[in-house]
């Protein structure tokens, strides 16, 4: 008989970054998300069970609704996912109305399913142009880039959009839990970039008699028995609120500021952006190059899109912004726990790598 082999996965701690500046990608889980998660383990029972278990866990999963709704300050429906990917197909694949228009500077969760549909245009600052775009149709556009920052006038676009006859999608995975939603028909948005748990999120939606049902949980809009504690934890997560990001706007402008005095480059300085991501261009150093040497350091950061970052092909987005040197850039997201310690060190690792 062969001797057991010891399972050492749960002995052995994760390595940690000494400084974790990648909070874009994801976010260190809530204390409060944490218990809450631990409530709804407790309540296993299967949601749409008709008997007493069943029932409980259904009034949980209801409160939890209600309160992503109330946090989100969102008066339409929620349907529960398992993250905004999936939210965004489920909303463009399900739409009444056909995907007619994407911006080229949209996440590949919204791009991989745009096909030949009408690309609207961004500026050098990454602003979408939808004036003259035809927008008779399902417009996605997402409310805050995830590699640089910059947040779009979705005010104006929907308005744009809604005089065309169309719905307008926000991608809101970035913003959701940081500022105010925007105007739009269906929103998408993921616990794990404000604090929640990884595996969940929500499709906002306007009004039922936008989607088609399918048939299955979420009031017919989407199979799958619900992740009861992750809503419950995700609920959490938005109550715990956005204080902080006073807190990391001060922290950002010394970023600016400290790499813009080293000779870098900010990536979209003259667009309005959300204070807790920045693009960086550190000029004859490849975001590649650069991401090795810091993370030798103990710094956590990224170049485009976690979602594709193993990729070595420059940015779609800094490409479409007309960005001349996008394989130059990184992106630095600042999160609660990020410290002024933290950031000076950052810089001063930039300022090592730079030299």
């Amino acid at each position: 008989m062969f001797p057991a082999i010891p399972d050492l996965t749960l002995s052995m701690p994760a390595p940690q970054p000494a400084i974790y500046l990648d909070h874009a990608a994801t976010t260190p889980l809530l204390p409060a998300a944490r218990a809450a998660m631990l409530e709804g383990f407790a309540l296993w029972a299967n949601p749409s069970s008709p008997h007493r278990a069943g029932r409980a866990a259904r009034a949980a999963l209801e409160d939890a609704r209600a309160r992503v709704k109330a946090a989100l300050g969102w008066q339409g429906e929620v349907i529960f996912t398992s993250g905004a990917s999936e939210a965004l197909a489920l909303a463009i694949t399900r739409c009444v109305q056909p995907l007619a228009a994407v911006s080229a500077v949209e996440h590949d969760a919204v791009l991989r399913w745009a096909g030949d549909t009408v690309r609207l245009a961004a500026d050098r600052a990454g602003l979408v142009m939808a004036g003259e775009a035809p927008l008779a149709g399902l417009v996605a556009v997402q409310h805050v880039n995830n590699e640089t920052g910059v947040i779009q006038p979705l005010g104006e676009i929907a308005t744009t959009v809604r005089a065309a006859g169309g719905l307008l999608l926000a991608d809101c995975a970035q913003s959701a839990g940081k500022i105010a939603l925007p105007d739009a028909d269906l929103i998408a948005i993921s616990a794990h970039k404000f604090g929640g748990p990884i595996g969940v999120g929500a499709l906002l939606v306007r009004d039922w008699a936008m989607l088609r049902p399918t048939g299955g949980q979420e009031r017919g809009y989407r199979g799958g028995t619900e992740n009861l504690p992750g809503t419950m934890a995700m609920a959490a997560a938005l109550e715990a609120g956005s204080d902080w990001l006073e807190e990391a706007a001060r922290l950002r402008l010394l970023l600016d500021e400290g790499i813009v005095a080293a000779g870098g480059e900010l990536v979209a300085a003259d667009a309005p952006r959300l204070a807790t991501i920045g693009g960086y261009r550190m000029p004859g150093r490849s975001a590649n190059a650069q991401l090795i040497r810091f993370d030798g350091m103990g710094i956590a950061v990224s170049a485009g899109s976690a979602c594709s970052s193993g990729s070595l092909k420059a940015s779609p987005v800094l490409t479409a912004m007309g960005y001349p040197q996008p394989a130059e850039v990184i992106r630095v997201s600042i999160g609660r726990e990020t410290t002024e310690d933290e950031i000076m060190r950052f810089l001063a690792a930039w300022q090592e790598i730079a030299a």
